[in-house]
């Protein structure tokens, strides 16, 4: 199916087609799981309790979920696995839709005055490290998903609990697509915390319908050894290294109408190891967050134009990071605005909280750049909103959690048919 096909069977403009009230999510054992999920510490390379958990609530209720297995032996040495489950319509020509969250949270943070992961609820609050970033989506998904088992659905529904997101290469969902796991799939929802993260103050309910995306400049600058007391005999790579990270701090990036503007962010500059020597080698690490339009080759032309314009006197090398796979990089994407699964999702937020949505765009990266740009699938990102995301004091709002559940099993059924 292309990606502006309408589905065999759709009804997402139809405001009186939608879940059946009677099914929507129970909101008590919706808060229940995401406390039990937030009680688990789950960082980045450290999700085998979690994973076994999210695997052992779905077979508890019949959903058949498979571990599918992540394994990066060259660079991080990881082995993880995701969780996978499907629930399978009868019609082979309607569309299957993807529900994707992560599992993993970000190191625990020392700043806590209280347990990380107490899952504490305080004035409509759940706190703990990853509640919001993405537990709370998380549960989301998980309580839509078992939901949608009890609803006659046309198309398929295939959902992926991943493992590091928050680590340096989104391991999970990259290997879902190499794998061909989501080959089959016409669209998805990602439930990761919006609002708190758009380019624009938006509030929920919100639909992000695109993002930035992130290239990795990692930079060598060879200049020349020197006895320190006479530096101007030899060429200082951690100076030269300096005046290139400043002027890339100032260089002109794109701009597009949805996604807003690129930027460039200098993040370490790595070199000199000797009391009394000129540093002869230093190594500049920049991000780089590009809109749709800025390609890597554009990138790296950028930098390589701006080396030439300083006249360094040092040799540059103007690299990416390194990655396990060349495939993996975080590409820009924009979802259109008329895709079914936008008018199902929007209909279905009418159902459900009695009011439009908003729409907005992401102003980094996830695991959705890896479905919206590298597997051509229209994405979408409908999350639960709070505050303190990667920080001490994070917290969800846990109507949001129930809300955000009960449009995304809502707008299942709307785009399936």
């Amino acid at each position: 199916m292309t990606d502006d096909a309408t589905p065999r069977g759709d009804r997402s403009d139809d405001s009186d087609f939608g879940l059946d009230s009677a099914l929507r999510v129970d909101p008590d054992e919706t808060i229940d799981l995401l406390q039990e999920l937030v009680r688990i510490p789950s960082p980045y390379f450290e999700e085998a309790e979690i994973s076994e958990f999210v695997y052992g609530w779905l077979d508890a209720r019949g959903h058949d979920p498979e571990y599918h297995h992540v394994s990066e032996p060259d660079i991080t040495e990881y082995e993880g696995d995701n969780v996978v489950a499907r629930l399978a319509g009868p019609d082979p020509d309607a569309p299957t839709l993807l529900l994707n969250a992560h599992v993993d949270t970000v190191k625990l943070v020392e700043d806590w005055d209280e347990d990380p992961c107490s899952g504490r609820i305080e004035d409509g609050k759940l706190y703990g490290q990853g509640a919001c970033d993405m537990k709370g989506g998380l549960a989301a998904v998980m309580t839509a998903f078992d939901t949608l088992a009890d609803c006659d659905l046309a198309g398929d529904v295939l959902l992926t609990a991943v493992v590091d997101e928050e680590g340096p290469y989104g391991l999970g969902t990259d290997r879902l697509i190499r794998d061909g796991v989501v080959d089959d799939c016409d669209a998805a929802i990602v439930t990761e915390p919006g609002p708190i993260l758009a380019q624009e103050d938006v509030e929920n309910p919100a639909l992000l319908l695109g993002a930035r995306g992130r290239y990795f400049y990692d930079i060598e600058v060879r200049g020349e050894a020197a006895h320190g007391s006479k530096p101007d005999t030899g060429v200082n790579a951690v100076v030269e290294a300096g005046r290139l990270a400043a002027a890339l701090d100032d260089l002109d990036v794109g701009d597009h109408p949805k996604l807003g503007s690129g930027s460039t962010c200098p993040l370490k500059i790595e070199g000199g190891n000797q009391t009394l020597s000129v540093p002869e080698r230093a190594r500049l690490m920049v991000d780089r967050h590009v809109v749709v339009g800025e390609t890597l080759e554009d990138a790296r032309a950028d930098a390589e134009r701006t080396v030439e314009e300083l006249g360094l006197e040092s040799e540059v090398d103007v690299g990416f990071r390194e990655a396990p796979d060349e495939g993996i990089r975080y590409g820009p994407y924009v979802t259109d605005e008329d895709h079914p699964l936008v008018g199902a999702l929007a209909n279905s937020t009418r159902a459900v909280a009695d009011t439009d949505p908003a729409y907005g765009y992401f102003s980094s990266v996830g695991d959705f750049n890896y479905l919206g740009d590298r597997a051509a699938l229209p994405t979408v990102i409908v999350g639960p909103d709070g505050e303190n995301i990667h920080a001490a004091g994070e917290f969800v709002f846990t109507d949001d959690v129930v809300q955000v559940a009960d449009i995304v099993a809502d707008a299942a059924v709307r785009y399936l048919g």
